[in-house]
């Protein structure tokens, strides 16, 4: 089966192209780098031509509200337009987990937009939200940080490694679509300034972390509802504290 992985170079795309390579797929991988820009359409339609699935792990080069809206709606747009056109059969999309309740924060308006995108188009789709990556454990207390205090809220989290998040997007992408929304979630329920704090501490890094509920994520106010699934997740298996020992070997 041919496969089109939009954004096929990142995080999430490397693996995913790598998993579905190794179950004997022909896979593209498709980014600007590769002559594809789904923004542009640059390319798109050779890359789609004979596709049965694309699956769209992109991500906005930019937060600022206005570019990461016009990323999402013109890329999506964009690709919806040249599947119809190549009469691909399913449309993947990765989300985040609790995008419909952080609606103050422009990014999350923006995977909003680009959701009922593919729920309003014709191309059959699954929607697939994750929830935060380990990876991204830096980025939250970068954001947070004001000299060298991490600011942040005390709400829930069930993060992810990334390479489990890739396994279970090659599952969904060889399935059938859904023509709904599936969830992905990690192991561990943790507090958020707890999984930050932890991860700081094993990198010997000096900042502090305080809990302030208060603090906004990325824009938004978070409950302890905001940011762990609902019911009825697909739970991977790797645990945070299994992660942070591998990667703290590695360094």
């Amino acid at each position: 089966m041919k496969i089109v992985v939009i954004g096929g170079t990142g995080l999430i795309g490397t693996k995913l192209v790598g998993n579905l390579r190794q179950l004997g797929h022909e896979v593209v991988a498709a980014s600007p780098s590769a002559g594809v820009n789904a923004v542009t359409g640059e390319g798109l339609a050779d890359a789609l031509s004979g596709a049965q699935v694309v699956v769209d792990v992109a991500n906005s080069p930019s937060f600022e509200d206005k570019a990461v809206l016009e990323f999402f709606e013109t890329s999506t747009r964009n690709l919806l337009a040249a599947e119809a056109a190549a009469g691909v059969k399913h449309h993947v999309a990765l989300s985040v987990v609790g995008t419909d309740r952080l609606l103050q924060s422009g990014y999350f308006r923006a995977k909003m937009a680009q959701e009922d995108l593919i729920k309003a188009s014709n191309v059959p789709y699954t929607i697939v939200r994750a929830t935060q990556f380990f990876e991204f454990i830096n980025s939250i207390a970068y954001v947070a940080t004001e000299g060298q205090t991490v600011r942040l809220s005390s709400a829930y989290v069930q993060p992810i490694v990334s390479d489990d998040v890739a396994a279970a997007l090659a599952d969904f992408t060889l399935e059938a679509p859904v023509n709904g929304t599936a969830e992905l979630a990690g192991p561990d329920r943790m507090r958020l300034d707890e999984l930050v704090r932890r991860f700081l501490s094993v990198q010997q890094d000096t900042r502090q972390v305080i809990v302030d509920d208060n603090a906004l994520y990325f824009g938004a106010e978070l409950n302890d509802q905001s940011l762990v699934p609902g019911d009825n997740p697909r739970i991977t298996s790797t645990h945070f504290e299994d992660w942070l020992s591998r990667s703290t070997a590695q360094v």
